[in-house]
């Protein structure tokens, strides 16, 4: 006869149900659940994109309020849009060499060496622009190689490494096109990048694709995880999320397909040809970074490089293409700012360049410690650039104050990473 007694029934009541560790998981799959989730990580230092979203807010609020009759003026936001061009394809590919923790200062003035690359081999030896354009892209990937090889290779710091590029390409510029020179960019293809318009048939068909196209994956991604049993966020986020990127889609195309000119006799409209550039490398480099090996092994050797290189990854592989990507990205640029210029000289991608390559990165929530960052940041923290620029300019600000309110723009952008990391890293996240 057994000794051990029942408890009373009471006694069970009290007795706690056991933990299995995944009650969290149906408030998750709720609105409530979702946003509080959400919050949870903000409060511990997960800020994403939320200060870049927060920037172009306030400061389009600001500047609007300031410059009523010109700042949301269709010619004005076209303007804008084409002035972040330049620098958003630029730091889309600092994104990369920022997720491993390193840093490219060469980055600016390697895309003005591809750019007069371009320039002299079309102005000077009537090359077509669709090879000027490759060769150009080609040099990039070459000088990033080289760069890659320089840090990962022989160990030789990337901050010193790329600050002695810095010097010498500006005086390859300056070879190509000489002293005090210009290289004149007058094909009509590589002019009208930034310059020229698409049809506005062409414009609503373009921005009603990328609707549809991105509600079915985000559609498809929920249904995948529901039949897998997998988190997945609620229904009701998900359809959010495509309405309010269906209403930015659509309103920027009706802006753009405003008549935007001048002069009422002449029609101005349709979207520039750089915007859908942008968004299709946008997409792809997505794709590369969230959806491949390749892009996980980056976050892994941002996160940690020795725990990557004792799972078996090529540490040395994912340094070297990360700089050949930044530096082609930068080709890229370079030849968007001299279609803007129709023209190259021995100080393009000189001066702030890469400092706002950098700040629209850092701004758009890609973090300067590697590990955390998208390549929506570049995007979203270029628009941030750009409204700055074109507010101040609006504004007919002194060339000081510029800098100056600049300046502490990126400062602050840094200081909220900073600070945003050492929340994170109290509370485990």
């Amino acid at each position: 006869m057994s000794s051990s007694t029942t408890p009373p029934a009471a006694d069970l009541a009290e007795i706690p149900a056991p933990q299995s560790g995944f009650e969290g998981d149906a408030s998750a799959n709720t609105l409530g659940g979702a946003v509080s989730g959400y919050l949870d990580k903000v409060r511990g230092g997960d800020l994403g994109a939320l200060p870049a979203v927060a920037g172009i807010v306030v400061l389009g609020v600001l500047f609007t309020i300031l410059r009523s009759q010109t700042f949301l003026k269709p010619l004005n936001i076209t303007n804008l849009l084409v002035q972040a061009v330049a620098i958003s394809l630029l730091a889309m590919g600092l994104v990369f060499v920022l997720l491993l923790g390193e840093i490219d200062l060469s980055a600016g003035v390697v895309s003005g060496v591809c750019a007069a690359v371009m320039a002299v081999t079309m102005a000077r030896h009537d090359v077509p622009w669709y090879w000027a354009v490759l060769f150009a892209a080609a040099t990039g990937a070459a000088i990033g190689l080289f760069t890659g090889v320089l840090v990962a290779v022989i160990r030789i710091p990337s901050f010193v490494v790329t600050l002695a590029l810095f010097l010498g390409w500006q005086g390859v510029t300056l070879k190509l096109i000489g002293q005090g020179g210009t290289v004149p960019v007058r094909d009509p293809v590589v002019v009208g990048l930034t310059n020229s318009s698409m049809s506005v048939v062409w414009g609503w068909i373009l921005a009603v694709v990328v609707v549809v196209l991105y509600a079915a994956l985000q559609l498809n991604r929920w249904r995948v995880q529901r039949t897998r049993g997998l988190a997945s966020q609620p229904l009701i986020v998900v359809v959010l999320r495509i309405v309010v990127i269906a209403v930015i889609a659509l309103g920027i195309t009706a802006v753009l397909n405003v008549n935007r000119a001048l002069n009422p006799n002449f029609q101005l409209v349709g979207i520039p040809w750089a915007i859908p550039v942008v968004v299709v490398l946008l997409l792809a480099l997505t794709f590369l970074l969230n959806k491949t090996s390749f892009g996980r092994h980056v976050y892994a050797v941002g996160g940690n490089s020795e725990a990557s290189r004792r799972a078996g990854i090529n540490v040395t592989r994912v340094r070297v293409l990360v700089f050949v990507l930044s530096s082609a990205m930068a080709a890229i640029s370079g030849i968007a700012a001299a279609s803007r210029l129709s023209s190259v000289d021995a100080s393009s991608g000189g001066g702030n360049t890469l400092l706002y390559a950098v700040g629209a990165a850092v701004i758009g929530g890609t973090s300067l410690f590697g590990g955390r960052g998208r390549v929506r940041d570049a995007v979203l923290g270029g628009l941030v650039i750009a409204i700055i620029a074109n507010g101040l300019g609006l504004l007919q600000v002194a060339a000081y104050l510029n800098f100056i309110i600049t300046g502490a723009v990126l400062l602050l952008a840094a200081s909220v990473d900073a600070l945003a990391r050492r929340r994170g890293a109290a509370t485990g996240h």
